[in-house]
């Protein structure tokens, strides 16, 4: 189904990624090119560094290619040196990626300068909505960097979806889940089976929360794509491996091994599961977005730095929650973060399982409350075109 267009004009884009690891930052710049190419009718170049690891998120990525153009957006090589073309009228530096200097010479150089925008790491965090859209002049050159922010309030950029997302998954529902399931090797869901998709970094937790699962009363499917858990998980069942189409079971629990997807099967996964634990930026959102219980684990940070932004996204995801409830959600979380005083994950899985039907009654309704935070490609043209007048 077509994406419904923005009106507006058709500016051109060009946006900057550097991926650094895990495949956030690409993951995170790729889906923001397609929605401003389908959803919004702008024209996106994306520069990508490696793209090895974008084909990983995305198989039809050719990584000897020096341009493609897939989903609508044109698909370059970032060099260094960097190549001699034209800057764009808005010009995206994800993650502070840090543009080419002779690129930046360019910009400086056009006698209507680029709309130039740092699109930051997403934050529940309160102070985001007061730094979002702040100027921050070039130090030798006529150019202005705006920083702009994600999150989840009117105040600021807002949270990356598509217009039809909602449709989509309930079509899938309705549809397509059986035989979703099916194709990855399970049988037809047993009475109280829990199906849970397991993302994740290496993680303390782990041990205790496999032996929850496997010793208690409830049937767990556990669903793995490929990952930097996987080796963990392979320990935990005396070695043995876990590669996809790989089967392990011990008592209660089974887990299943599955190749490393792309984006819209990532989301049928989430879609198709009881529970998501998720990592980082984008499967956060994506498992948000799913309406289906979620567990997220930060992206570990010095000095447990993530600790605030877990705590600051766990405060606004359980306001809406009964108090039993919330602290089974929080401690949970907390459990799988490595928070001080955190419960152990075994008894934290018990206090979730007790709320189970509320818990997701409330991530039902969830995706209802994040669209008041707005879209973020959205967003990001208005940003752009008002700057472009």
């Amino acid at each position: 189904m077509p994406w419904s267009r923005m009106p507006g004009m058709r500016t051109h884009w060009d946006i900057f990624c550097n991926v650094i690891d895990n495949y956030g930052d690409i993951g995170v710049a790729w889906r923001l090119a397609r929605q401003l190419v389908a959803g919004c009718g702008q024209r996106v170049r994306l520069w990508v560094d490696d793209l090895a690891a974008f084909n990983r998120i995305w198989p039809a990525v050719d990584p000897r290619a020096a341009a493609q153009t897939l989903e609508g957006v044109d698909i370059r090589v970032w060099r260094v040196p960097f190549a001699h073309v034209e800057p764009a009228q808005v010009v995206v530096e994800a993650f502070g990626c840090a543009l080419p200097e002779d690129y930046l010479a360019a910009m400086a150089r056009r006698a209507s300068p680029p709309v130039w925008i740092n699109l930051e790491y997403l934050s529940a965090e309160s102070w985001v909505a007061d730094h979002h859209g702040l100027p921050s002049p070039h130090p030798r050159l006529p150019l202005t960097r705006y920083f702009f922010f994600p999150g989840y309030t009117t105040g600021t950029g807002g949270l990356a979806v598509e217009p039809d997302l909602a449709t989509r998954r309930d079509a899938f529902l309705r549809d397509d889940a059986e035989r979703f399931c099916a194709d990855l090797g399970l049988a037809p869901a047993q009475p109280g089976e829990w199906r849970i998709s397991l993302f994740a970094y290496e993680n303390e937790a782990l041990p205790g929360l496999l032996d929850a699962w496997a010793g208690g009363a409830d049937r767990v499917v556990c669903l793995v794509p490929e990952g930097r858990i996987v080796p963990q998980l392979e320990r935990g069942f005396g070695g043995r491996p876990l590669t996809p189409g790989d089967v392990s079971e011990r008592g209660r629990l089974q887990v299943r091994g599955l190749p490393f997807t792309d984006q819209d099967a990532y989301d049928r996964l989430l879609w198709a599961c009881d529970l998501n634990f998720v990592r980082g930026e984008d499967s956060c959102v994506r498992a948000q977005w799913a309406a289906r219980p979620l567990v997220w684990q930060a992206y570990p940070q010095a000095e447990a730095a993530h600790h605030a932004k877990l705590e600051a996204l766990l405060a606004r995801y359980v306001a809406a929650l009964d108090p039993v409830s919330a602290r089974a959600v929080a401690g949970m979380w907390r459990a799988w973060n490595g928070v001080p005083g955190a419960p152990a994950a075994g008894d934290a899985w018990g206090a979730w399982q007790a709320q189970r039907q509320a818990i997701e009654a409330h991530a039902h309704a969830w995706p209802g409350r994040l669209a008041d935070a707005g879209r973020l490609a959205e967003k990001l043209v208005e940003f752009a075109e008002n700057r472009l007048k």
